[in-house]
């Protein structure tokens, strides 16, 4: 006899974290209500004023040190101080100078994610949800493009003279030239550190929008793929099973986060999926299982470990599994709560990040190698598990007592390092992987969804791709890189989850076009498509799926002509 309220089903409670089951409204009201205003507080400062303050009195303290240097350069050129003064000076460029690099683009994609993007693709998106709303469902795959092209350089436009507007209204109360007795009332200077930097930040607004709207306009725009590739002799295939957004919870009867109790209870769907895969490597063996992120609800240790005991059932399975990181891995805060924030010296955000790169040892780490520059020969260093010997008892230390002492510089940067990830060709012609991470830093719950791939993975994909020119390639990434070309039925469903800078990311991947396939999650549904020629495949979560499960095996196929050709894939359904 059951109670009268079964607990496997859930409750309301379980509904109050779940961005799927509430609107935007109510998350916002939530989060205002619980929201930790100390710790607010504190993160505005840190991540906002500070940097603020420090960007207005940018040029105020360039000016003001270059009119020093004008003064003293006779005495210092007649006197020892330039022999004194190199040394140290080369000593900061040589060694700061590669961290100040990275931190300096983490700073401007950043500044991106909060300030151009999401104003931009407000106006973009919403344009193209209007437009698609009234345009008729039949038209032509052309036309459609040139809507969505047009919706992009007229956003870009209009957020283009609304940043100029800014910076026009905020000029009066700016201050371009300093002096260091100037500098030195610091409390009259913040209104002209305040409107400097928000002149700043308003004027790269423009520029960056109307620099994206041209961009977006001008590039391939997505479209559904027209026809798979029929079977062609002399054609080599390998057969992909593609899975994402696993969302493995640490219980039996968890809630997740994006589902609350509307979605599956426990972890069986991703054992039922495991066993049909398992069925269908039987029967055709596969070449490679891909899971592209959100392997975890939050990255917890017993989320991994459910995982691990889910998948050591089928080893025929584990070791093909070739797996990449997703935001529910690394960059939420807290499942229960979206309102949870943590500082940026928590040590938290690290720990979930060594975490993952634990699994992925774990997983794959003898048959993926990692690209080393170490003494610019830019070549394929070692497997990732020799990588990451030399950090294994840091790492194990640092977990332990999550003390931001065990943390070493090298242990620190260790995260970036090993990415993008590579699984070679077999063969030079053969077809191999390159594992991306995608995901943006952040530490907040709510904003947890930010994509963003770094100029380093970048190169090293050129680099990578560069050693085997006659090879094929699977990008492998969680974060979708562009809308996709679908009338969606809110314009909430647009907004907010694609890469910050994917647009870039297709035209920096355009020179694979022909020989490579984009292979991603992070949406929880199907879409197969092309940008250009540069296929990309969206892969449905067979866990988070509300309806009838299911997840795809796709064969890719290399022809005589070394051109990669994406065949129908088979759709595999996994009994509820």
């Amino acid at each position: 006899m059951q109670p009268i309220l079964d607990p496997r089903d859930g409750d309301i409670e379980d509904d109050a974290s779940s961005t799927h089951q509430r609107s935007l409204l109510s998350l916002a009201g939530s989060l205002f209500a619980e929201i930790s205003l100390p710790k607010l507080f504190a993160v505005w400062i840190v991540l906002l004023l500070v940097p603020a303050l420090l960007l207005g009195a940018a040029p105020l303290l360039a000016t003001a040190w270059a009119v020093a240097v004008r003064d003293k350069t006779a005495d210092l050129l007649t006197g020892i101080w330039p022999t004194v003064l190199l040394p140290p000076l080369a000593a900061i460029g040589w060694f700061g100078g590669r961290r100040a690099l990275r931190l300096a683009e983490s700073s401007f994609w950043s500044l991106n994610a909060l300030a151009v993007q999401p104003i931009y693709v407000i106006f973009r998106e919403g344009l193209r949800h209007l437009a698609e709303s009234l345009l008729p469902s039949g038209m032509r795959p052309s036309w459609r493009a040139a809507v969505r092209a047009l919706s992009a350089a007229v956003s870009g436009i209009a957020v283009f003279l609304l940043g100029c507007g800014a910076a026009v209204l905020l000029w009066p109360a700016t201050r371009w030239v300093g002096s260091v007795a100037g500098l030195a009332s610091v409390h009259l200077m913040i209104p002209v550190l305040l409107a400097n930097s928000l002149t700043l930040i308003a004027a790269y607004c423009a520029v960056a929008a109307l620099v994206w709207g041209v961009g977006d306009a001008l590039m391939a725009q997505p479209r559904d793929l027209a026809g798979f590739a029929p079977e062609a002799p002399g054609d080599r295939v390998w057969r992909v099973a593609h899975l994402s957004d696993i969302h493995m919870v640490g219980e039996r009867y968890g809630f997740r986060i994006e589902s609350g109790r509307a979605g599956p209870r426990g972890n069986e769907r991703f054992r039922q999926t495991l066993a049909r895969l398992n069925a269908v490597h039987a029967r055709d063996p596969l070449d490679v299982v891909l899971i592209t992120g959100d392997l975890t609800d939050a990255g917890r240790s017993a989320e991994w470990a459910e995982f691990f005991i889910a998948l050591e059932a089928y080893p025929a399975l584990a070791e093909r599994v070739i797996a990449l990181p997703g935001n529910h891995d690394v960059n939420v805060v807290d499942r229960s709560s979206p309102a949870r924030m943590e500082l940026p010296m928590s040590p938290t955000k690290r720990l979930r990040q060594l975490r993952t790169i634990s699994a992925l040892e774990h997983l794959q780490g003898r048959r993926v190698r990692v690209v080393d520059f170490s003494g610019g020969g830019q070549v394929p260093g070692g497997f990732l598990s020799d990588a990451l010997a030399p950090h294994a008892a840091g790492m194990a230390a640092f977990a332990d007592l999550g003390s931001p002492r065990r943390l070493s510089r090298a242990l620190a940067e260790v995260w970036d390092a090993v990415y993008p990830m590579v699984l070679p060709p077999a063969t030079p012609d053969g077809l191999g992987i390159i594992i991306l991470n995608s995901n943006a830093e952040t530490h907040f719950s709510f904003t947890n969804a930010l994509g963003v791939v770094s100029s380093a993975q970048a190169k090293r994909i050129r680099v990578a791709a560069g050693l085997y020119p006659q090879a094929c390639w699977i990008i492998a990434l969680h974060h979708h890189l562009i809308e996709y070309p679908q009338k969606a039925n809110a314009l909430s469903m647009r907004i907010g989850t694609a890469l910050v800078n994917g647009s870039w990311m297709i035209r920096q991947l355009q020179r694979l076009a022909g020989r490579a396939v984009i292979m991603h999650g992070h949406r929880h549904t199907d879409w197969i498509g092309q940008c250009g020629r540069l296929l990309i495949v969206s892969a449905p979560s067979p866990v988070m799926a509300p309806g009838a499960p299911y997840f795809y095996v796709h064969s890719l196929a290399i022809g005589p002509d070394a051109q990669l050709k994406l065949r129908r894939p088979e759709p595999v359904e996994v009994t509820p």
